[in-house]
């Protein structure tokens, strides 16, 4: 399954190091296959729908939320899927915050690990923690839903 990039989404600008702040119209929400080349695609697309719905929002809060997008959708991926499951990623933007969702199809919750430097992983919710303003888990039918809350 190849990676789905919504219909509305803009293309980049020229310059790929200088995302656009305002686009044409961004979804509040997109939906990926759960593979490791979706990564990418959806930490763009959370910047631009952050950009999109709050004008006045910061470098520094744009830079936030791509680092913890591509926290949360790498432990989808990783560990909140199987093959062929796809994961939704939402945004919503308003003065002052901005909320990223990240839905996938496994009901087991994310864990902070201990530290350790035995490990090359199982530090992502170690960033996400230091972060996030708020974070959590919610359940949902099939599946759950991790969330981080950016203030600025």
């Amino acid at each position: 399954m190849t990676t789905m990039r919504p219909s509305a989404l803009p293309s980049t600008s020229s310059t790929p190091s200088v995302p656009p702040r305002r686009t044409s119209a961004v979804p509040p929400q997109a939906i990926y296959s759960a593979e490791p080349e979706s990564v990418r695609p959806a930490r763009r697309y959370v910047r631009e729908a952050a950009a999109y719905q709050e004008p006045s929002i910061g470098e520094d809060a744009l830079d936030t939320l791509e680092l913890l997008a591509s926290e949360l959708v790498t432990n989808a991926v990783r560990y909140g899927s199987e093959p062929g499951d796809s994961f939704k990623v939402t945004v919503a933007a308003e003065p002052g915050k901005c909320r990223l969702e990240v839905h996938d199809t496994r009901r087991r919750a994310p864990r902070l690990r201990p530290p350790s430097d035995q490990r090359t992983r199982g530090r992502g919710l170690h960033l996400v923690e230091a972060l996030a303003s708020r974070w959590g888990v919610a359940e949902r039918p099939l599946g759950k839903i991790v969330w981080v809350v950016v203030t600025w």
